[in-house]
C-alpha cells in the first residue's frame, strides 16, 4: 500500500523500458529483477535499530546459510581451513545479537547451500566451505539456540512453521551486486538469493540483511525490507525470467556434484554426529583417490594432524603462515584436501581438523630425514596412528618420494612475527583524574613522545572558554565582564517593540493553551497562587500547609470531612462569642440561599413541565451544568429528578418490555442511583426513593451495603416533585415486573456494569493530597517527601500525573531559590496550576529547540527537552550556582532512553544529575533490570532509590477492527443527519486474538468484565474437554463474597486472573495448529462470525484506503466514538489522508447546496440582507440622532439577525466534525487561522480542514499551528487528529478512540501502547476504544500480544564526552558540583545499563582517550580544552565525525580545499568532504550499482551516490587511523598486561561459554610439540580463537581490534572515534553500502523532488536532514569564528577568574535552535553585523571562514527556500 506516493515519485523518472530477460544469461535475469523490483525495495527499505525501533521482543528468523557466509567470509581470518577461528566468529556473531534480543532461531533451507558454497568458482574454497557448513551446523545443534532445517521455501515444515511462530523478519543476505566481470556462477548465486529474498517478501516476512549490520549499544541497525503479500509472487515477472531461475539451479547443481565427486549433498539435520577418529579414517580409507601417488603419504600426515589437534592447547594451534612448494599446494588444493573435505562432511568438529596444523606437520615432514613419523611424534602417536592405518589397509606412506619430488621452502618461520611497538602515553596530570586514575598508573610508559601527528593549522594553542551560542557566534552565553561578547549589537526602538509583540503574542497563547487544559475529572485547571516562601515563613503559624495539589485521579469527587455521627459522645466545644456570631451570620446566609433555591428550583420546574420528557432531559442535563446544582439539598434531588426522568423515558420507549431496554435502562439508571449514594448531601427522602428504584430493578439485596457506605443527613426534606410510582404501597412490590433484571446480580453486572465500577486500589485519604489516592500513589508521596529518587511504573490513565505537580508544588512552597526541571512535559499544564511572584525571578520558564521564554537560570521550574538539559549540565558557566541549586529533575516518558535517536543524552543526564530524579514511564519492557542500573546509579551520587510498579489501567481498552473488503463498494456520503451508520467496527475478545499462534501472554493482557463473563461461558460450552474445574469460576460463586455489594474493579482483577491462569496454561500445552484443539474451540466461542467469515489478511489498496476513511469517521461520529487520533506514522499520510477526509466533506456539501433548496431560499434571504447594507447603515445612523435629540437612554438598539452571524463560506455543520467549545468562539478561530494564513507557513488544506474539526498533527507542521491544534482537540472543537507518534508522548491530548491507520516499521509494541494509550483516559471516558484500519488481522494480533522489549542503552562516555567533562572543570573553576559530577561517574560499577564494561576498563577506556585528545591537539597536559574544541564539542552528538573535521581542519586539509583560486570549486569540494562526515545516509548495493544508478541520474540532476573522499583528505584520515589504533591497543596491552592474572587464560567461546580445545596440552613431548611451542604466535590482546589464523597483536584498524580481542576486554567500536568509515571505498575494504550524496546534491542543485524520486530521502524526512546539516554547518562556523577571536585577542593572556552573578543571561544550546520555520515574523532579520576579520588572523585562516561561510549562507538560503 503506497499511501505517501514514494514509489510514485521514482516512476514520474522517465527510465529505460523494461528489458527482455534472456533465459540463457544469469546477468541478464540478475539485471532485470534488479531493475524490476528489488532496486525498488531497496529504495523503500529503512535505515532501523531492528529490535528496539521494529521487531521489539517478537521472534524472528536468522537465515544459517547467510550466517555460515558472513562467518566464512570474515576478513580477518585467512586462507587456510581454520575451524577455530570460524567456530568463534559464529559465537561472536550470536553474542552480539543474543544480546540485544534473544527471541530468535536459525534456519537452514537446503536450496540455500548453493548460494553458500561459492559452487563454479574454486574446487578448494567450495569444498573447504562445504566442510566447515556442517562443522558450523553441528556446532550451532550443540548450543542453545533453536536451529531448523527445512528443504525450501515451498516445505510444508517451512509454512507450517511460519503460521505457528510468524517471524517478524528474516536476518539473510542479498548475494551483492553483479558487476561485468562477475563470473557466471556469481550471477547464478546472487540470481537465486534475490528470488530467495522475493519469495519471502510475497510470503508476509520481512527481510533485513545480515552482512553489514551494526551491532551499536543496545541496537542491531540495519536495512529493513518491508512485505508485500503476494498470493502468486510467479505473476510478477515474465516467464524467461523464471526459466534462466530455473536453469541457474541447474548449472549450480551440476557444478556441486563435480566438486562433491558425484556424492549428493545431504540435509544437515541428516549428517552424522561429530564421529571419533576410527570412524573418520574408515571414511577416508574407502576413497581409492586417497591410495595413489602421493596421497597415502599425505593422507598419514592428515591423520597424524587429527591425532594431534583434541590434546593441543589453543595457543599452539596460533600458528605463522608457512610456505608450501607451489606443486605441492597444487595438489593439496585441487586433488588431495577436496576429497579429504568431501568425505569427513558429515562427521568433522573442530577438535579434530586444523588446516595450520597440518600444513606444520607437513612441513616439518619436508625438513626431517625420517622414514616414519615416530621421531617426529613420538612414540604413542605414532603407534596410534600405526595401528589406524592397519586396521583400515591403508597403504604405507613413502616419505622420501614425497622430499624428493616436493623439497621444502627455504624459509623457515622460528617465531612468531615481530609486533611493531604501541604508542606511548603523553604526560598528562589533573587533581581529580590524578586521584580517580590512580589504580591504573602507568609510570613507565609516561614520557614525552615524537609520535604526535604533526599538525600546523589552526593551533593557537588558545584555552576554549564556552561563552558564545553554539549556532550564532554572535549571541553570548555570559555577559561581557564574565567573558561573553555579544556582537549583536543593542535593539533599536523599533525592533524592541517587534519583540515585545512577539512575546505578548507567545504568552496570549499560552494563556488560551493553559484554558483548555483539564485535570483528571475533566474540569478546567484552577491556577494555585504560591507566596514566596520567604513571605510564607514570616506569615506561617503552628499549623504547617498541606500541599494542595488540584489534580484529582479519581472519579470520585474531592470529600469533605465528615462530622461525627449523630449521639457521639465527645468533649463539649467552647465557641466564642465572635465564633457564635459568625455561625449565626453563616446560617441566616444558608436559609436565605435555600430559599432562593427552592424558588429558583421551582421555576425550572414548572418551566419544563409541559414539555417532553426527552426534552426535560436535555434542559436538566443542562441545569446540572449550572453551579448551583454543584452541592446542597439541590445537588441531590436534581439528580433524583433525572433518576426519574428516565424511569418515565424507559415506559414511554416504544417497547419497554424488551431485553435490549432493559439492559440500556438498567444500566443509566443504577449508574445515576450509585453516584447519588456517593453523595455527602443524600437526605432521607432521597435515600428512600433510590431503594424504591433498587427494588424496581431487582436489586433489593443490595440497599443495605449501599446504605449503609452513605453519609444521609440527621435533617429530612421533601422533594417538588412527583416520584414516579414504583412500589405497590400495600405489598412493597415492584409495580412493574419487567423491569427487574432476569439474571444475577452479579453476571449483570460482569456483562454491562463493568466500566462503571469503582476502580480504586486501597485508596484512603491522605491531607498530602485533595484526593483519596491508591496505595502505590501514597508510597510515591512517602519517597518524594523523603526526598529519594524513584522510578515509577504504570499504564497510562493509571494516575502518574500528579506526581510531578506534587513535586513542583513542594519546591515552590519550600523555597524561592531552588530548581525543578521537567524534561518533555509541556509548558501550558505548568502554567495553568502555578503562579508565584518572585520579583525578578521567574516561576517558570521553557527551554526548547523551538523557542525558550523567560530565563531558564533564573527560574525554579524549567520545562525543557533532554538536550537542552544535559547542555545545561555540561555548561561550565552554570556549574558554580545553576546547576547546584536543582534539587529535582523529573524524566516523564524515561523509556526513550532505548532509543536510537537521543538515547545517550537521556543517559548523560541521569549520569551528571545532581539531585534526585523521577522517572515516569507507561511502557518500560522489563522494568526491573532498567531499575537496577538506575538505582546504582542514584545511590552512587547519595541518593536512596525506591521502583514503584502498577501494572493496572484505571480505564479499559476495548479493541475494535474496521472491515474493508475487497469488493465492497461505498456509499456516496450525503452529510452527517442522513449516514446510516455500518457495522464495519468489529469488536475482538482478547482471547480471540489467541488465534494468532501466541507462544505466551503479555504482562498487560487484559479482559474486562464483559469479556471475563463470556470467557467464563466459553469454558462451559467446552467444560467436558477442560482439565480442571469450571464451575469453580462460575462468577456467582467465585465472587460470592461480594454478594449484597457492587462489584469494584479489585474484584474483577482477581477474576480475570484465576481466568486468565487457565488460559496461559492452555497455550502453554497447545499446538497452535492443532484446529481442533480445546484452545482453539475457545477462541472460535469468544470469537466475532462476522470477522471469522471475512478475508483476515486483506489490505486496502491506497485508493479503498483514502476513500473509506469518511465512513470509518462518520461510523464513530455515529456511535459517539469521536473524539478520535487517528495515527499513522508517516507525516506525508497523515496530510494525505486529512486532504482526503477534506475533499470529501467539500465535494458532498458543494453537491448538497446546489440541490438543497432550503440552502438556496437562506442563500438568497442573506444576499438580500447584504444588498441593504447601506439602509441599515442610514437607518442606524437616524436612531442615533433621534436618540441623541431625545436623550432617551432606554432608544431600542437594533435588533442582530442571523444573517449578521452567516457566512455562506464557512462550513454546514453536517459536513463538518467540528464540535462545540465554551473555550472559544467563532471569532477567535477565524483569527487564529487568519494569523497562520498571515504569518506561518501552515498550507490553506491545513486551514480549511481545521474549520471542519479535523487536524493534522505531526512534527514538521508548523510549531504555531500544532499548538493550536492541540488546544482546540482538548477543547472539544477538533474532534478527528491525524497524527504521527507527537501526540503520544507527553502532550495532553486525551481522546476517545484512538485509530491505527495502516501498517508501518515503526508501528512497534511500544509505540502501539503509547498510541492505544490516549484512549479513555481518566476523568474523561470510562472506557477507551482502540479501532485499526487498513491492517490485516493477524498484524493486530501481533501489536495486542507483543511484549514491550527491555530497555537497550547507549555507551555515553565517548572521546568527546570525556573532552566535555574536562571542559566542564576547566570552565567552572572545578565547581564542586563538576568534581561531585564526574567523581560519582567515575565510580559507577558499570556506565550504562546494557555494558559489561567494570569499572577499572572504564579507568583505562577514559586514560586512553585522555592520550587521543592530547595527540589530537584538543587537550593539554594540564586536562584545558584548547584550540579547535569548539568545533568538536558543539558537534558532540556526531562523534566520530566531529573528530575528523579537527584532523582535516589541524592538518591542512580544509586549507588546501578553501584557498583553491575558484571559490565556487572550494565550495563544492569542501562539500563533498563535509557530505563524508555530516548526515550520512545508507544506499543498499543494488540501489547504487552501476547499471540502475545510470538510468536514474541520466534523467535526474541529482548524482545519488556520493563520490570517493579526495586522496589527500583520505590519506590524513588513514593517517589519523592508524594514530588512533596505536593508542587503543596500547589501551588495551596496558589493560591486559595489569589484569592478566584477574582475567586468566581466554579459552571459553563467547556464546556458548565453552572450551574447545584442553586448558593446557595434552600431547606427548615430541620435536613436534617443541617446535609447535616455539614457533606459536604470542598474543595478548587478540583473541587465542582468531591467532589460531596467523594473527598477533597487529590491527588494522578499530573494527578488527574491537571484533577480535580477547574476552574481558570489553571494547566498543563505537566508544572509539574510528576514521574507517571515512576512508573506506564502497564496494571495496568490505564495504557493504554506498553513501547517498542527497546533501550534496541538494546544494548543487536545491530540488526537493529530486531528493525525493532519485535519492529516495521521503518527504517526511526531508525536512529534518536538511535543518541538522544546516545547524551543523552553523556549529563549524561558530567554532571557527570563537578561535580566531580567541587567537587574535592574544591566547596567552591568564584567564580570568569566572564567578557566576545574578544577572548571567539566558543560555542557548549547541544542540538545536529555533527552527527557521517557527521564527517569529516580528524577531525575523533582528540579527545584526558581519564576523569581521580580526587582526593577526593570516589569510589561509580568514579564507577558511569566508568558504564556510558562504557555504554555510548558501546552503541556508536554499534550506530556507524550500519551506518558505
Amino acid at each position: 500500500m503506497d499511501l505517501d506516493d514514494f514509489d510514485a515519485a521514482i516512476a514520474q523518472l522517465p527510465l529505460d523500458d523494461e528489458p527482455i530477460t534472456s533465459a540463457q544469461s544469469p546477468k541478464d535475469a540478475v539485471d532485470y529483477i534488479d531493475a524490476q523490483w528489488y532496486t525498488l525495495v531497496n529504495r523503500r527499505g529503512r535505515w532501523m535499530d531492528l529490535i528496539g525501533d521494529y521487531a521489539g521482543s517478537e521472534p524472528f528468523v536468522v537465515d544459517g546459510d547467510a550466517l555460515v557466509e558472513l562467518v566464512l567470509n570474515d576478513p580477518f581470518s585467512h586462507i587456510s581451513f581454520q575451524s577455530a577461528h570460524a567456530i568463534y566468529t559464529l559465537e561472536r556473531i550470536l553474542h552480539e545479537i543474543s544480546r540485544r534480543s534473544k527471541s530468535f532461531e536459525i534456519i537452514f533451507w537446503h536450496e540455500r547451500r548453493l548460494s553458500t558454497l561459492l559452487y563454479g568458482e574454486d574446487d578448494y574454497v567450495s569444498s573447504s566451505r562445504c566442510l566447515a557448513r556442517a562443522i558450523l551446523y553441528r556446532h550451532l545443534k550443540s548450543l542453545d539456540v533453536v536451529v531448523h532445517t527445512f528443504n525450501n521455501l515451498s516445505d510444508h515444515a517451512w509454512l507450517a512453521y511460519q503460521r505457528l511462530t510468524k517471524p517478524m523478519f528474516v536476518m539473510t543476505g542479498d548475494g551483492g551486486i553483479v558487476s561485468a566481470s562477475s563470473s557466471k556462477s556469481a550471477a547464478e548465486r546472487v540470481l537465486l538469493q534475490r528470488v530467495f529474498i522475493y519469495s519471502l517478501l510475497s510470503q508476509g516476512t520481512s527481510v533485513t540483511l545480515l552482512q553489514g549490520a551494526q551491532y551499536r549499544d543496545s541496537k542491531i541497525l540495519s536495512f529493513v525490507y518491508e512485505q508485500r503479500l503476494d498470493s502468486d509472487p510467479r505473476r510478477g515477472f515474465q516467464d524467461e525470467f523464471w526459466l534462466a531461475t530455473d536453469n541457474a539451479v541447474k548449472s549450480l547443481t551440476e557444478d556441486e556434484r563435480r566438486v562433491r565427486f558425484n556424492i549428493e549433498a545431504q540435509q544437515l539435520s541428516s549428517m552424522s554426529q561429530d564421529g571419533d577418529l576410527p570412524s573418520l579414517v574408515q571414511r577416508l580409507s574407502g576413497v581409492n583417490e586417497l591410495h595413489q601417488g602421493h596421497h597415502p603419504a599425505l593422507l598419514q600426515i592428515f591423520v597424524a594432524h587429527m591425532l594431534c589437534v583434541p590434546h593441543l592447547e589453543l595457543k599452539e594451534r596460533a600458528r605463522p603462515t608457512v610456505e608450501l612448494p607451489v606443486a605441492l599446494k597444487e595438489l593439496l588444493s585441487t586433488r588431495f584436501l577436496p576429497h579429504v573435505y568431501v568425505v569427513l562432511e558429515d562427521m568433522a568438529s573442530v577438535s579434530s581438523i586444523d588446516g595450520r596444523v597440518y600444513v606444520a606437520l607437513l612441513d616439518s615432514v619436508l625438513r626431517t630425514d625420517h622414514s616414519s613419523l615416530s621421531l617426529l611424534l613420538g612414540p604413542k602417536t605414532s603407534s596410534c596412528l600405526d595401528s589406524l592405518f592397519t586396521e583400515n589397509n591403508l597403504s604405507s606412506p613413502d616419505f622420501s618420494a614425497l622430499r624428493s619430488q616436493f623439497p621444502p621452502v627455504t624459509n623457515i618461520p622460528t617465531s612468531a612475527p615481530v609486533e611493531s611497538p604501541s604508542m606511548s602515553l603523553l604526560p598528562f596530570s589533573h587533581p581529580l583524574f590524578d586521584q580517580e586514575l590512580s589504580s591504573i598508573h602507568i609510570h613507565a610508559e609516561e614520557e614525552e613522545s615524537d609520535d604526535e601527528e604533526d599538525a600546523s593549522h589552526l593551533e593557537f594553542n588558545t584555552l576554549f572558554t564556552d561563552t558564545q551560542h553554539w549556532h550564532n557566534h554572535k549571541r553570548a552565553i555570559l555577559p561581557a565582564h564574565l567573558g561573553g561578547s555579544d556582537s549583536m549589537g543593542p535593539m533599536d526602538e523599533r525592533q524592541r517593540k517587534r519583540q515585545l509583540r512577539s512575546e505578548q503574542r507567545f504568552m496570549s497563547k499560552l494563556q488560551w493553551q493553559a484554558e483548555t487544559l483539564t485535570g483528571a475529572l475533566g474540569i478546567p485547571l484552577q491556577q494555585l497562587v504560591i507566596p514566596s516562601a520567604a513571605s510564607a515563613r514570616k506569615s506561617r503559624g503552628a499549623a504547617t500547609t498541606s500541599i494542595s495539589i488540584v489534580e484529582d485521579t479519581r472519579s470520585a469527587k474531592p470529600t469533605k470531612s465528615t462530622k461525627g455521627a449523630p449521639g457521639k459522645k465527645g468533649k463539649k466545644e467552647i465557641i466564642s462569642s465572635a465564633d457564635k456570631i459568625r455561625l449565626a451570620n453563616q446560617a441566616k446566609r444558608q436559609a436565605k440561599e435555600d430559599d432562593s433555591n427552592v424558588t429558583w428550583w421551582k421555576e425550572q420546574l414548572a418551566s419544563v413541565m409541559e414539555r417532553s420528557t426527552s426534552s426535560k432531559i436535555v434542559a436538566i442535563d443542562h441545569l446540572m451544568r449550572n453551579k448551583r446544582t454543584k452541592e446542597g439539598w439541590l445537588s441531590v434531588e436534581i439528580r433524583l429528578y433525572r433518576i426519574h426522568l428516565e424511569f418515565c423515558r424507559w415506559m414511554e420507549g416504544a417497547n419497554p418490555e424488551s431485553s435490549t431496554a432493559r439492559d440500556r435502562y438498567t444500566v443509566s439508571i443504577m449508574c445515576m442511583v450509585k453516584d447519588l449514594y456517593e453523595s455527602k448531601e443524600l437526605f432521607p427522602t432521597a435515600a428512600k426513593y433510590l431503594a424504591m428504584s433498587l427494588i424496581a430493578l431487582g436489586f433489593t439485596d443490595y440497599i443495605e451495603a449501599l446504605e449503609a457506605k452513605a453519609t444521609v443527613s440527621s435533617e429530612d426534606r421533601s422533594v417538588n416533585f412527583d416520584f414516579i410510582k414504583l412500589i405497590k404501597s400495600k405489598s412493597g412490590s415492584a409495580v412493574h415486573k419487567w423491569m427487574r433484571i432476569t439474571e444475577d446480580p452479579v453476571v449483570w453486572q460482569l456483562r454491562l456494569f463493568g466500566e462503571f465500577m469503582d476502580r480504586s486500589m486501597d485508596s484512603a485519604s491522605d491531607p498530602r493530597v485533595s484526593f483519596k489516592p491508591d496505595a502505590w500513589q501514597r508510597t510515591v508521596l512517602d519517597c518524594l517527601d523523603r526526598n529519594e529518587s524513584v522510578l515509577v511504573a504504570a499504564p497510562t490513565s493509571a494516575g502518574k500525573t500528579f506526581i510531578s505537580y506534587y513535586a513542583m508544588e513542594k519546591l515552590l512552597r519550600s523555597s524561592d531559590d531552588d530548581i525543578l526541571a521537567l524534561v518533555s512535559q509541556i509548558a501550558a499544564e505548568v502554567y495553568a496550576r502555578f503562579r508565584k511572584e518572585l520579583g525578578s525571578k521567574a516561576c517558570w520558564a521553557i527551554h526548547t529547540r523551538d523557542y525558550r521564554v523567560h530565563n531558564p537560570q533564573n527560574c525554579q521550574i524549567l520545562v525543557t527537552v533532554p538536550e537542552m538539559l544535559a547542555t545545561m549540565l555540561l555548561s561550565p558557566p552554570l556549574a558554580r550556582t545553576w546547576t547546584p541549586r536543582i534539587k529535582r529533575i523529573i524524566l516523564d516518558e524515561i523509556h526513550t532512553i532505548g532509543q536510537q535517536e537521543g538515547g545517550a543524552v537521556w543517559e548523560q543526564i541521569i549520569l551528571l544529575a545532581p539531585c534526585p530524579l523521577i522517572g515516569l514511564s507507561a511502557t518500560i519492557g522489563e522494568p526491573e533490570k532498567f531499575n537496577a542500573w538506575l538505582a546504582s546509579v542514584q545511590e552512587a551520587h547519595g541518593f536512596k532509590h525506591t521502583f514503584i510498579h502498577h501494572p493496572h489501567r484505571y480505564s479499559h481498552l476495548r479493541k475494535f477492527t474496521y472491515l474493508i473488503q475487497p469488493n465492497e463498494k461505498l456509499a456516496p456520503f450525503d452529510g452527517l443527519p442522513d449516514y446510516k451508520k455500518t457495522q464495519r467496527l468489529r469488536f475482538i475478545h482478547p482471547v480471540s486474538m489467541l488465534s494468532f499462534g501466541a507462544r505466551s501472554l503479555p504482562p498487560d493482557f487484559s479482559l474486562e468484565a464483559a469479556d471475563c463473563l463470556s470467557l467464563y461461558q466459553a469454558f462451559q460450552f467446552s467444560k467436558d474437554r477442560l482439565g480442571f474445574d469450571v464451575d469453580s469460576l462460575n462468577p456467582t460463586q467465585f465472587l460470592a463474597y461480594a454478594k449484597g455489594a457492587l462489584l469494584r474493579q479489585k474484584d474483577i482483577l482477581r477474576y480475570e486472573a484465576a481466568l486468565t491462569t487457565q488460559v496461559a496454561t492452555m497455550v502453554d500445552s497447545t499446538d497452535p495448529m492443532d484446529q481442533t484443539s480445546v484452545l482453539n474451540q475457545v477462541i472460535k466461542k469468544v470469537s466475532d462470525p462476522v470477522l471469522e467469515e471475512t478475508d483476515q489478511s486483506y489490505v486496502p489498496d491506497a485508493e479503498k484506503f483514502y476513500a473509506s476513511l469518511i465512513t470509518l469517521i462518520s461510523d464513530l461520529n455515529a456511535s459517539g466514538d469521536l473524539p478520535a487520533l487517528l495515527f499513522n506514522f508517516d507525516r506525508k499520510v497523515c496530510e494525505e489522508m486529512a486532504k482526503a477526509i477534506l475533499d470529501v466533506l467539500e465535494t458532498s456539501e458543494a453537491r448538497w447546496r446546489e440541490t438543497n433548496l432550503e440552502w438556496k431560499r437562506k442563500l438568497k434571504q442573506w444576499e438580500v440582507w447584504v444588498s441593504r447594507a447601506k439602509e441599515r447603515e442610514r437607518q442606524a445612523e437616524r436612531m442615533k440622532k433621534v436618540k441623541k435629540e431625545k436623550d432617551d437612554t432606554t432608544a431600542a438598539e437594533p435588533e442582530t439577525s442571523w444573517e449578521a452571524s452567516f457566512n455562506p463560506d464557512d462550513p454546514s455543520p453536517q459536513f463538518s466534525f467540528a464540535g462545540m467549545s465554551p473555550a472559544f468562539t467563532k471569532e477567535d478561530l477565524d483569527e487564529e487561522i487568519q494569523s497562520l494564513a498571515r504569518w506561518h507557513s501552515a498550507p490553506e488544506w491545513a486551514l480549511k480542514a481545521l474549520q471542519r474539526g479535523i487536524g493534522v498533527h505531526h512534527s514538521g507542521m508548523n510549531k504555531h499551528y500544532r499548538t493550536l491544534v492541540e488546544s482546540l482537540y482538548r477543547s472539544g472543537f477538533l474532534r478527528v487528529v491525524i497524527a504521527t507518534g507527537t501526540l503520544a508522548l507527553g502532550i495532553n491530548a486525551p481522546t476517545k478512540t484512538s485509530v491505527f491507520c495502516a501498517d508501518s516499521p515503526f508501528l512497534t509494541a511500544l509505540m502501539y501502547r503509547q498510541c492505544a494509550g490516549r484512549a479513555g483516559r481518566r476523568g474523561f471516558d470510562l472506557l477507551g476504544k482502540v479501532v485499526f484500519y487498513g491492517l490485516p488481522i493477524d498484524r493486530c494480533q501481533r501489536l495486542v500480544l507483543s511484549k514491550l522489549p527491555s530497555l537497550g542503552g547507549n555507551f555515553p562516555l565517548t572521546s568527546t564526552m570525556v573532552l566535555r567533562l574536562f571542559n566542564l572543570l576547566q570552565g567552572s573553576n572545578d565547581a564542586p558540583v563538576a568534581r561531585e559530577a564526574i567523581r560519582s561517574l567515575l565510580r559507577l560499577p558499570h556506565i550504562s545499563f546494557v555494558s559489561e564494561v567494570g569499572r577499572e576498563q572504564i579507568l583505562h577506556h577514559i586514560r586512553f582517550s585522555i592520550d587521543y585528545l592530547r595527540r589530537a591537539g584538543l587537550l593539554d597536559a594540564e586536562g584545558n580544552p584548547i584550540n579547535l574544541f569548539g568545533v568538536a564539542a558543539h558537534l558532540y552528538y556526531t562523534e566520530p565525525s566531529n573528530l575528523a573535521l579537527v584532523t582535516l581542519l589541524r592538518q591542512g586539509v580544509i586549507h588546501r580545499l578553501c584557498n583553491q583560486s575558484s571559490l565556487i570549486t572550494a565550495k563544492r569540494d569542501l562539500m563533498l568532504l563535509l557530505s563524508h562526515l555530516f548526515g550520512r545516509r545508507y544506499l543498499p548495493k543494488a540501489y547504487a550499482s552501476g547499471k540502475f544508478l545510470e538510468g536514474i541520474t541520466k534523467k535526474s540532476p541529482s548524482m545519488v551516490v556520493l563520490p570517493p573522499l579526495s586522496d589527500d583528505a583520505r590519506k590524513i584520515l588513514i593517517a589519523h587511523d592508524e594514530h588512533i589504533i596505536r593508542v587503543f591497543t596500547g589501551y588495551a596491552l596496558a589493560y591486559l598486561s595489569h589484569h592478566a592474572e584477574v582475567l586468566g587464560q581466554d579459552t571459553l567461546l563467547p556464546f556458548s561459554g565453552k572450551p574447545i580445545c584442553p586448558s593446557t596440552s595434552e600431547l606427548e613431548p615430541s620435536p613436534f610439540k617443541d617446535y609447535l611451542q616455539s614457533t606459536s604466535i604470542p598474543s595478548v590482546a587478540r583473541s587465542p580463537f582468531v591467532a589460531t589464523s596467523g594473527l598477533g597483536d597487529n590491527f588494522s584498524s578499530v573494527k578488527e581490534l574491537t571484533e577480535t580481542s580477547r574476552h574481558g576486554l570489553h571494547m566498543n567500536e563505537y566508544a572509539i572515534p574510528s576514521m574507517r568509515q571515512f576512508t573506506v571505498i564502497p564496494g571495496q575494504d568490505n564495504e557493504e553500502f554506498a553513501l547517498n550524496a542527497y546533501l550534496l546534491d541538494f546544494y548543487i542543485h536545491g530540488q526537493t523532488k529530486a531528493l525525493k524520486a532519485a535519492n529516495g530521502i521521503r518527504e517526511g524526512d526531508m525536512w529534518y536532514v536538511l535543518q541538522d546539516f544546516s545547524l551543523t554547518l552553523k556549529s563549524i562556523r561558530t567554532g571557527l569564528v570563537q578561535l580566531l577571536q580567541k587567537a587574535a585577542a592574544n591566547a596567552s593572556a591568564s584567564r580570568a577568574e569566572s564567578v557566576l552573578g545574578e544577572d548571567v543571561s539566558e543560555l542557548d544550546s549547541g544542540y538545536g535552535t529555533l527552527d527557521p520555520a517557527e521564527a517569529d515574523p516580528d524577531l525575523e532579520g533582528s540579527e545584526q553585523g558581519e564576523f569581521k576579520r580580526p587582526v593577526g588572523v593570516s589569510d589561509r585562516d580568514w579564507k577558511v571562514y569566508e568558504v564556510i561561510n558562504a557555504m554555510t549562507v548558501e546552503f541556508d538560503e536554499k534550506f530556507r527556500a524550500m519551506w518558505a
